[in-house]
């Protein structure tokens, strides 16, 4: 049964399975297991590895500081009696027979399912290209000791393309190793797509203080290699052509849905549609009682920004989220909570650090109301509709719990908070974000919008139709 709040409750010897053995499903694994569920345990992942920590892959571990393979995610003592299943990716999902089939060809009926299989870079356009030697992307744990041993042998250039937290926090590190690196962003700044063009010219001030050759407004249309296969060139849409030995390709996240399509969910390119509950969404809107969504593939809706669809890639939302999914699998209707925490995350880069809390996408107003963002020491305060919606700190992540409350109470914009550091003027100014259908390649936070599914269907009327009544047919 469906939709109706009475699924019945799991039995000792049923089945739970995760799809997705990253931060999500670990934090899933280890709240069932906490919250006493005592039944089959079996978690999925792609990777042959155990769980491990990603934020530490862009910063860390290229400068050195941190052995890739030191990364792994520490677990609780509580999380006992799991079957890992790992080096094998899920390919597809048969809902009505409750049924994963894995790539090696085995199938694994479940009882309940969490899908938390997360996302993975998006690869340079030209495959050929991308398999030069010095072209990098950068998600997973090998892909960071790839890179690392590069920048470790001293490369004339590197190129960063793509000004997202990724490219940019990949540019930090080139700049703490002393290497030459130059970042293409095709916005008019980088981070322009996830902190609107206000606060990204700030941004791009301070790059360029810190050394970074910077070329905004500008894309990368093709890479060049010499005859042995090795990067030499990259050329841009600006005619220029830039000597580089090594490119990162930072252009930001596809979510890991394919093996979703035909199943009968809502799945498009912002993840797997599901409700406050984490439970998902079938293409016809209807609420699924068995199958749940968590992490950076999940989007469910959020009261705070009018019920809207929100999809995030932040590293507390999977692992607050992934926490709510696994209560209410396993707990009585009447117990079930929502997941309606404020979106938060952060990033470090060229000494500054930076931490958001909201949804600073879903602003068409900004006001710099604590420091000054030329010193890189500031809050900046996010409006829509004269409501506050999200805060940015640099460097002061100190205030931003008191405006996750101004936040959490639709405080006005923009906000006053007695006693702290204004500048002369708190005057808002335009966001200035590109257009939103241009958000999903940088931004890691995005409001979109109500459909649950980009599927269009037409129900055809008894008489018109050969098919059995009530028959759906895409449009």
């Amino acid at each position: 049964m469906r939709g109706n709040g009475h699924r019945p409750a799991l039995q000792a010897g049923d089945r739970i399975v995760i799809v997705g053995a990253s931060l999500a499903g670990l934090s899933a694994a280890e709240t069932l297991r906490a919250e006493g569920f005592s039944g089959q345990l079996t978690l999925i992942g792609e990777e042959p590895c155990l769980p491990y920590d990603r934020p530490p892959l862009s910063k860390a571990v290229l400068t050195g500081q941190v052995p890739a393979d030191h990364t792994q995610l520490p677990r609780r003592h509580t999380l006992t009696g799991v079957e890992w299943r790992l080096g094998v990716a899920a390919t597809d999902l048969d809902l009505a027979d409750k049924q994963i089939l894995l790539a090696d060809g085995r199938a694994i009926e479940y009882d309940r399912l969490l899908i938390a299989t997360g996302t993975r870079a998006r690869p340079w356009f030209n495959e050929a290209e991308a398999k030069l030697s010095g072209v990098f992307t950068l998600r997973g744990r090998e892909d960071a000791e790839r890179l690392r041993a590069r920048l470790a042998a001293r490369p004339g250039r590197v190129l960063i393309i793509g000004g997202g937290f990724t490219g940019c926090e990949v540019a930090s590190a080139c700049h703490d190793l002393g290497l030459p690196v130059t970042l293409v962003e095709r916005g008019m700044a980088p981070l322009v797509s996830a902190l609107g063009g206000t606060v990204a010219n700030g941004v791009a001030r301070f790059q360029r203080d810190h050394g970074v050759d910077l070329r905004c407004q500008v894309t990368v249309t093709s890479l060049e290699g010499d005859a042995q296969g090795r990067l030499r060139h990259a050329h841009l849409s600006d005619g220029r052509i830039l000597e580089a030995d090594v490119a990162v390709v930072a252009l930001g996240a596809l979510r890991n849905t394919e093996w979703l399509q035909g199943s009968g969910l809502a799945v498009t390119r912002f993840g797997v549609a599901c409700d406050a509950g984490c439970r998902a969404i079938d293409i016809n809107a209807i609420v699924t009682d068995d199958v749940f969504v968590a992490g950076d593939v999940a989007r469910f809706p959020h009261p705070l920004y009018n019920y809207q669809f929100l999809s995030l890639e932040h590293w507390g939302n999977a692992v607050q989220q992934a926490k709510v999914a696994a209560h209410n699998m396993i707990c009585a209707p009447a117990q079930r909570r929502p997941h309606v925490s404020v979106p938060a995350f952060w990033s470090s880069q060229f000494g500054v650090n930076i931490k958001s809390v909201g949804v600073p996408t879903g602003a068409d107003e900004v006001a710099i109301i604590q420091g000054s963002l030329d010193e890189a020491r500031c809050v900046v305060a996010y409006g829509k509709e004269g409501r506050l919606v999200a805060a940015v700190a640099f460097n002061q992540a100190k205030w931003l719990e008191a405006y996750q409350r101004l936040i959490e109470q639709a405080a006005p914009f923009p906000p006053n908070l007695p006693g702290v550091d204004q500048p002369a003027s708190t005057a808002p100014l335009p966001a200035a974000f590109p257009d939103p259908r241009e958000l999903t390649h940088e931004a890691t936070v995005i409001l979109t919008g109500y459909d649950p599914n980009e599927q269009r269907v037409q129900w055809i009327p008894r008489q018109h139709a050969a098919e059995k009544p009530g028959t759906p047919v895409s449009v």
